[in-house]
This record gives structure tokens, C-alpha cells and sequence, in this order.
């Protein structure tokens, strides 16, 4: 097995950023889910989930992570500079709180509300964030989900796509499940759900929870636009998770318990399985 790809997602829902290395904290990839759009009310995040034009928002971490970039169709190219200390708001994933975010300003204020059409505010994870996740390995997250790193392979998708073609109907690419890591050489699908340790460059990741779906994997992650009923709907036919409210799964979350820097190409070692 090896590293097919490698992608950061500098603000959460919004588009990623393939890239052939990447340095890896505890949180994840350098850039994961470091900023957070939320409701300029009530801090609550905003994902596409209800708001899909967010996939085909274009973030770009600039000269280190000290600018932002930010572009879409319809809107003004927005090049912000970053703030990691500053007024903090308190800011809720799916209900709960889940600590405070540094707010960037105006400007990216007004872009934001502007480009998803709702009074919305850019965070940014401050540098005292500490945050658990949870499952098998919990570690620690940012503004992700809940877990550090998602890991899924090609032959998960490949396998996938064959039962949505049975059905007649057009098969998904892998950015509609917006993984970190892809993995390719995996001897059968979905074989990332036995693997409990994980040895990849420098980086060494434990299993956490399998990655359980909503309704953003039918959201075509170029135009933004909602494209069901496809995956989900053959999902739903044999990757049922009962000890989740039956929702679906594809791929698994990790937790890192090694910092260190992974690279396109490199070998995958599993360590440990059930």
C-alpha cells in the first residue's frame, strides 16, 4: 500500500488543497479545517450540509499560513491577512459548544455573507485550542468533525462505483468523501476499517471510528450544487452502521499519535489490527 493523495482543507466545507507532502500535528495536516465559517449570530457552524455553495469555495494558504485567499464564482478575490490572536468568539459543532474561535474581521465577514448569501463571520483555531475527539483512539481535533486525520482508499471507492454503475447510474469521484488521506493497493474495499495502526513516513495514526455519512458526499465538490441521491444511496445497502443510528459509513477517522510529514508516494505499513 501507498499514499495516493494527500488533502488539506484550510477552511472547513470549503474546497481543498491537494498537495505531494504535508507536515502533520497532533490536529491533523498543517491547514486542516484551520478556519471555520459560522453564523454571525449565534457562532454556530456553517458546512454543506445546508449551505453547498461552500465546495466550490477556493481557499488558499499563503507564505506559510500568514494569508488567506479566498475565491468563488460571483465574488471578489479576498486576500486576508491572517490573525491568529484577537477577539474570540464562541463557536458550536452540531449543538454543543466546542470552544472559541479568533475572529478575522470584516472584511472576511462581508465576504463570506456575500459569497452564501447569510450573515456569516471567518474563524480561525486559536493557539491554545484543546479539543478530544473520540472513539477506539480519540486524540485531539481542530475544527474538524471530531477526529484528527479521515483516511479512505481507492479500492473503497472503485468498489463503490461498480454498484452504482449496476445501477444505472454515474459514479462519484473521491472528493465528494473530502478525505486527508487516500490510500491505494488495499487488497479489498473498505480495508481501511481493520486497520488500527498505521505506520505512514514519519507519522504514525491510530483508529478512531469508521467515518459515518451525511448528506455533503451528494454535493459535486466543483459547482457546488447538490447531486443526489448518489452515494448515499448505495451506501445505504451494505454499509449500514447499527452503532450509529444506522447512519453509513465510508472510510475511517484517525487519531495521530506521532507528529512527522507524509509524502505522496509513500510506503503504508499497517501495524495492528483487530
Amino acid at each position: 500500500m501507498s499514499v495516493q493523495r494527500l488533502t488539506y482543507y484550510p477552511v472547513k466545507g470549503c474546497a481543498g488543497t491537494e498537495t505531494d507532502s504535508a507536515t502533520v500535528t497532533e490536529t491533523g495536516l498543517a491547514h486542516d479545517r484551520t478556519f471555520m465559517v459560522v453564523d454571525a449570530v449565534d457562532g454556530s457552524f456553517r458546512s454543506q450540509r445546508t449551505h453547498p455553495a461552500m465546495a466550490a469555495i477556493r481557499p488558499a494558504v499563503l507564505d506559510g499560513g500568514a494569508r488567506l485567499q479566498l475565491t468563488a464564482d460571483g465574488v471578489e478575490k479576498l486576500l486576508l491577512p491572517v490573525e491568529p490572536e484577537g477577539k474570540r468568539l464562541a463557536v458550536s459543532m452540531f449543538g454543543r459548544p466546542i470552544g472559541e474561535g479568533v475572529d478575522q474581521g470584516e472584511a472576511a465577514a462581508e465576504w463570506f455573507s456575500e459569497a452564501l448569501g447569510a450573515p456569516s463571520r471567518l474563524v480561525r483555531v486559536p493557539p491554545d485550542f484543546d479539543r478530544d475527539g473520540w472513539g477506539e483512539t480519540p486524540g485531539k481535533a481542530g475544527f474538524a468533525d471530531a477526529h484528527a486525520v479521515l483516511v479512505t482508499s481507492q479500492a473503497s471507492l472503485d468498489h463503490l462505483n461498480a454498484l452504482i454503475e449496476a445501477r444505472g447510474a454515474a459514479p462519484v469521484p473521491m472528493d465528494r468523501f473530502r478525505p486527508n488521506i487516500v490510500l491505494d493497493g488495499c487488497t479489498a474495499p473498505h480495508a481501511e476499517d481493520q486497520m488500527r495502526r498505521l505506520r505512514i513516513g514519519t507519522v504514525r495514526l491510530a483508529y478512531a471510528v469508521r467515518a459515518t455519512r451525511c448528506a455533503v458526499p451528494m454535493v459535486d465538490q466543483l459547482s457546488g450544487a447538490r447531486s443526489g441521491p448518489e452515494p448515499i444511496r448505495t451506501l445505504a445497502t451494505y454499509r449500514r452502521e447499527p452503532q450509529y443510528e444506522n447512519r453509513v459509513s465510508f472510510g475511517m477517522k484517525a487519531a495521530v499519535v506521532r507528529h512527522g510529514t507524509l509524502r505522496v508516494g509513500d510506503p503504508v505499513s499497517v501495524t495492528d489490527r483487530p
